[in-house]
């Protein structure tokens, strides 16, 4: 096909406008602004209610529950009939709710249309019940889910004939929205479902600011409820960061391994939870259940062999990584191994059965290796945690700027400080990711993103 002066030839119709940018400048896009800032303000609040009531119903499921049944505390043995209902649940969901629980999080992060109003509470309850009853995913991606839904939904209430391409963007909104003030920062939102979406060109900026409008008036309502309720605000933060130095000859070196390292963990994660997702989808509800005990089992493995709690190696990690600087003279290297060895596990049976995103898992599990790896010579645990954190994500993700971004602004000054050496963990666990991953069958190129 040939293109014209005035777009493709051969009857197809165009598929961008000839100037995208022309849409900043009519009446319509000033309405969709005000509606992506109208928008923000719900969809933040249900989000914060949804990461409220997972906070409430995880001390709720695990300790006060075994209190209440006589329990002198929580038995040893508890991970495992709770993982086993959470199963139970998410199953039951996924077969007899529309929406199949939300996106197979062992197909890889995918920010794809948002899903009808009615596959929502399917959704929503696939994740509290993988969440709630430790199974190692994380709440981004059915909040990216639910906001969108929401926006789309809320949009065609008021008017059934809104355009395709406007719901699209109120949807992208709707989780920019939802997802950002969980990252820390609409900044890391917006670069994270731009690169999963792969955006680009001139449109980008014309999609990219409603949804940053929303991500910045919803932060301020995910601050406020925090505030209001004293629930905190269950944002992404470190606290208590060691002050890094400059990066030397060695810290490169060991940039190179770490990256090297991610990619074959990242590597083995995904193949392994593809494989166990074909047997779990042929029998839904036993199979499901099965994975809830291995991940129990896992939990409780770890606690037999390190005399830690066995809720170190359940949950997504997110709350737990700030705790890594402040314990890691607590724990031998053994125990990181362990602890970086059974999350890894746990990670792709979870990936195969539950429902829920994997970034949070990918960097607690980065994150533990290279404090880990920081007891060697030449590596300080600043840098080292950086770097796995950001060169997991992407053996994980396979989102680049996203890895970079997130390792580094995560900590602060710090995190600048050793963006360098981050850069060249990411880089090279990208590369040998892409090289691992198996080629498309038949010569067919891979489906690129629209």
């Amino acid at each position: 096909m040939s293109v014209g002066p005035s777009g493709p030839v051969g009857g197809a119709a165009p598929t961008t406008p000839r100037d995208p940018l022309a849409l900043l400048r009519t009446r319509g896009y000033l309405k969709l602004l005000v509606l992506a800032a109208l928008l923000g303000l719900p969809i933040c609040a249900v989000a914060f209610g949804f990461l409220a009531l997972v906070h409430e119903l995880e001390p709720l499921i695990f300790h006060d529950l075994p209190h209440a049944l006589g329990f002198d505390g929580t038995p040893a043995w508890w991970p495992l009939p709770m993982l086993a209902v959470g199963g139970l649940l998410v199953a039951l969901t996924v077969r007899y709710l529309p929406g199949n629980g939300g996106h197979e999080p062992a197909d890889g992060f995918a920010v794809g249309a948002a899903p009808a109003v009615s596959a929502l509470p399917g959704i929503a309850l696939a994740a509290l019940a993988t969440l709630s009853f430790g199974a190692v995913l994380g709440p981004e991606a059915p909040l990216i889910a639910l906001g969108g839904g929401l926006a789309v939904g809320a949009v065609r209430l008021l008017r059934r004939d809104v355009p395709e391409q406007t719901a699209s963007v109120v949807g992208a909104a709707g989780s920019f929205a939802a997802v950002s003030a969980l990252l820390g920062s609409p900044l890391l939102g917006a670069f994270l479902l731009m690169e999963a979406s792969g955006l680009g060109g001139a449109l980008l900026g014309v999609v990219l600011v409603p949804g940053l409008l929303a991500a910045g008036i919803g932060a301020l309502i995910f601050t406020g409820l925090g505030d209001w309720t004293g629930l905190g605000t269950y944002s992404l933060t470190l606290h208590h960061v060691p002050e890094a130095t400059g990066p030397t000859l060695p810290e490169f070196g060991w940039a190179l391994v770490t990256g090297v390292l991610s990619a074959l963990a990242g590597f083995g994660i995904r193949r392994l939870a593809r494989f166990l997702k074909g047997r779990v989808a042929r029998h839904r509800l036993p199979a499901t259940v099965a994975m809830g005990l291995v991940v129990g089992a896992l939990a409780i493995a770890f606690a037999e062999a390190t005399g830690e709690p066995a809720s170190e190696l359940l949950y997504s990690g997110q709350s737990a990584l700030g705790s890594l600087f402040s314990d890691t003279a607590g724990h031998s290297v053994a125990t990181l191994v362990l602890l970086a060895a059974g999350k890894s596990l746990a990670f792709c049976v979870s990936l195969s059965a539950f429902r829920g995103g994997p970034i949070f898992p990918a960097m607690f599990i980065g994150a533990v290796g290279g404090v880990a790896l920081s007891h060697l010579a030449g590596l300080t645990l600043t840098a080292a945690f950086a770097m796995g954190v950001g060169a997991m994500m992407v053996a994980m993700l396979r989102l680049p700027m996203s890895s970079v971004l997130m390792a580094t602004l995560l900590l602060g000054r710090s995190g600048l400080t050793v963006m360098p050496l981050v850069i060249v963990a990411v880089v090279t666990a990208y590369v040998l990711t892409a090289r691992l991953t198996s080629a498309p069958r038949n010569g067919v190129p891979a489906q690129v993103p629209a």
